[in-house]
């Protein structure tokens, strides 16, 4: 069964979907070759957690900055090196707020590969690792926080792309969780 929220939002998020594709193959057409090498990314990702146990949608915010070096590209680990803020809604209700929060500094690593047959959609696979503070209580709370995440980069053109990623993660202390996430990258 759907909350209210999250069957009410369906729409907006699949028309904002459509709308963002279509505007990257749109300027994907229009676009000149990436360039090889390295690269700086500037991402902004929106998702929902769905907390174990109960299945409860919260609210997840990520921003962060990742940096792709040239002579990774044959690691097998990773190529990218990342560093990211994460909020995270953590109260026994409500979707988007509460006094109850989960603010994570996480640093990973990510590699990016190609997917046969299409330039234009890449994948990737995201290990993090950070200290999460738990707010809202009378004492700050922190714990070890660890994550893997496996995504697609829809590229726009050179400069643009939308990252769309599932994440598992597991908190010292408290049941995993997941999360589905989508967002968006600025590189140069």
């Amino acid at each position: 069964m759907t909350s209210p929220v999250s069957s009410h939002l369906r729409i907006p998020i699949a028309a904002f979907l459509l709308c963002a594709m279509a505007s990257c193959v749109e300027l994907r057409a229009q676009s000149a070759p990436a360039p090889a090498g390295t690269s700086t990314d500037l991402f902004v990702m929106l998702g929902s957690d769905i907390d174990r146990p109960g299945l409860l949608p919260r609210a997840n915010y990520n921003i962060g900055i990742g940096h792709t070096f040239a002579f990774l590209k044959r690691d097998p680990i990773g190529d990218e090196l990342t560093f990211g803020y994460t909020y995270e809604n953590s109260g026994s209700h409500g979707f988007l707020h509460t006094n109850f929060g989960e603010h994570t500094e996480s640093a990973g690593v990510m590699k990016n590969f190609a997917l046969p047959k299409t330039k234009v959609v890449t994948g990737y696979t995201w290990v993090q690792t950070g200290i999460t503070s738990y707010t809202g209580n009378a004492h700050i709370q922190n714990r070890l926080d660890s994550g893997v995440s496996i995504g697609a980069i829809v590229h726009c053109n050179n400069n643009n792309s939308i990252w769309i990623q599932e994440s598992y993660s597991k908190v010292v202390t408290v049941p995993w969780y997941t999360t589905a996430s989508i967002g968006y990258t600025y590189s140069w």
